[in-house]
């Protein structure tokens, strides 16, 4: 258990780039565009959660349900496949029929879009490479910055004005869309 600044620097550069919450911040602006609330801290908590029982008991938890890491992987990036057809095609596919009429603070944005398939495994993947407490200080910035951005999504609304906004969403739209073509092709691939 010894800090290492390279395995931090590390962790949270690898985490920065699959959580990519300002990639999300189309998404998350399209959900108040809806009306749904989105809690910044409720978010950054949640996800913290929901990744810090995932690390620690992750192998465990799919274990039960009799489930690998690679078709966990592989649903992951079809939910974020769906969602990446709502960005780009101007869709709503997620209907919020069971949970609370006016929340997206759970789903969809902890999960599958901070707190997704692709981050969780790579939590595990994090863990046989480097020492828990350089992971954990990784994560926890990443959080950090998680909070940041999504708090301040209506400063870059304001900022971008609607036609960067519109631009913004098709993009990332676009980007999810390969990510979770990625994410999907690899893991059924090393199921099969």
């Amino acid at each position: 258990m010894k800090l290492d600044f390279t395995q931090i620097l590390s962790t949270t550069l690898v985490l920065l780039s699959i959580i990519d919450i300002v990639g999300s911040v189309p998404i998350i602006l399209q959900l108040r565009e809806r009306g749904r609330e989105v809690n910044a801290w409720k978010a950054t908590i949640y996800s913290t959660l929901v990744m810090l029982v995932f690390y620690y008991c992750g192998y465990w938890i799919l274990g039960l349900f009799n489930c690998n890491i690679q078709s966990f992987a592989a649903a992951g990036g079809f939910l974020m496949f769906l969602m990446a057809l709502e960005m780009i095609l101007d869709v709503e596919i997620f209907k919020n029929s069971g949970g609370p009429s006016k929340g997206a603070t759970i789903i969809p944005l902890v999960f599958p879009l901070i707190a997704g398939a692709g981050v969780l495994t790579t939590l595990i993947s994090l863990k046989a490479m480097y020492a828990d407490i350089n992971i954990l200080i990784g994560l926890f910035f990443n959080m950090i910055w998680v909070y940041f951005v999504i708090r301040s999504t209506k400063k870059v609304q304001q900022f971008l004005g609607e036609s960067g906004i519109f631009f913004m969403r098709k993009f990332f739209g676009i980007i999810l869309l390969a990510m979770s073509v990625k994410m999907v092709t690899e893991n059924l691939s090393k199921l099969f």
